[in-house]
């Protein structure tokens, strides 16, 4: 299966058993509709369930990798707990499939908290990856307030999910976020590569693999419920509606 899915912002193409997703919206930084989340959404169940799928990678069209959330579309959906947002993160979390992110360029919000969940992340020099959901008067999610700390320690974890810090790819690598910084020309094909030699291995023995690695799913799912909570109540606070207001100002 390739071509375009939902509305030609998200491209699936494969070749053999890698499934390559193309956010494909570079006049908007690549930020995610709902439509775009419902394609990704559904890329990832198909591959869980398709024997003949080893791995996954996911990239941006043009300079940028994923700027967030498009405000004005997200805002449009209503309650968080329906959002095609959460159910995206969900999906991820849940995800057997083998995933590996290519960045480059701006990797916000979401773009950052869903390499979390990716077992390979490369990067080019360009990429910077942030978190500023404090800063819209919002709160992390994607369980990135467990994974991260978990990952690289409390007192670096802070600095990007509290004060907004972002980290550049060399960072990135410095602190075990990012596997290799790559040419910018080179980005992708060595995603497709190592995605290729991971999808060439014994499918069992890997995701067992990587079930092991992972640890306990449970507490994952249970700290995207939780964040999602306070991320509803966030939402509907009049520092975030203000906050959204001047972003759509802007835009």
């Amino acid at each position: 299966m390739s071509g375009p899915l939902a509305n030609g912002h998200v491209i699936l193409v494969r070749t053999g058993a890698v499934v390559h997703l193309t956010l494909a919206r570079p006049n908007k930084k690549n930020a995610l509709t709902a439509e775009m989340y419902g394609a990704l959404t559904t890329a990832l169940l198909d591959a869980d369930t398709d024997e003949t799928t080893g791995a996954i990678v996911i990239s941006g069209s043009g300079p940028d990798f994923c700027a967030g959330n498009d405000i004005a579309d997200f805002l449009s959906v209503g309650s968080f707990a329906d959002a095609p947002s959460l159910r995206f993160i969900k999906t991820i979390a849940r995800c057997q499939t083998p995933l590996v992110a290519a960045v480059a360029g701006a990797a916000i919000g979401v773009g950052t908290t869903m390499c979390l969940h990716c077992d390979l992340v490369y990067a080019a020099p360009s990429a910077l990856f942030r978190m500023p959901f404090v800063d819209l008067g919002l709160v992390p999610e994607a369980a990135s307030s467990l994974l991260l700390p978990h990952r690289i320690g409390t007192v670096k974890a802070t600095e990007f999910l509290m004060l907004g810090e972002p980290y550049d790819a060399a960072q990135g690598v410095q602190l075990g976020l990012v596997n290799a910084v790559l040419p910018p020309p080179e980005l992708v094909e060595h995603a497709l590569q190592r995605a290729a030699q991971l999808a060439a291995k014994p499918r069992e023995a890997l995701r067992a693999t990587r079930r092991l690695i992972r640890g306990d799913r449970a507490e994952v799912a249970a700290q995207i419920d939780a964040e999602a909570i306070e991320f509803q109540k966030a939402l509907e606070s009049p520092v975030a509606q203000a906050a959204f207001a001047k972003f759509l100002a802007r835009s």
